[in-house]
């Protein structure tokens, strides 16, 4: 079977942002504008935030989630990862910074795909 690129990933409508995604200095803010700019279905994912704008983990978010966009620090990252395989979803884009050995040994393991690349640069080649 071969490797997904992070284009490809682009063609999957439904997305969650998980990170700082309230912070407009913060790349995950950027990226969750740029998809939504983008049309996407997506939301923000902020497991310390109480903001009624964004969800506080991958369960409470209100669609079925196709890829997850990591933008975290690793340390929190990887219980987004164990959780997202609960919920069944197979596809993350890992933001540089917010990779793991241990965040990619756990994707290898547990068939999920894990692509390390920059949303905003897959997002600026459609």
């Amino acid at each position: 079977m071969r490797e997904l690129k992070a284009q490809e990933l682009m063609r999957y409508k439904n997305w969650v942002v998980v990170g700082d995604v309230l912070n407009k200095d913060k790349y995950a803010y950027k990226i969750l504008a740029r998809f939504i700019n983008s049309g996407y279905n997506v939301i923000g994912v902020n497991p310390r935030s109480d903001e009624n704008s964004v969800a506080k983990n991958l369960t409470t978010v209100n669609f079925d989630i196709d890829v997850i966009d990591l933008c975290i620090n690793p340390m929190f990252g990887i219980e987004i990862v164990k959780e997202a395989k609960k919920l069944g979803i197979d596809k993350i884009l890992i933001q540089p910074g917010a990779e793991s050995k241990e965040i990619l040994d756990y994707c290898k393991n547990n068939g999920i795909t894990a692509i390390e690349d920059c949303a905003l640069i897959a997002l600026s080649r459609l």
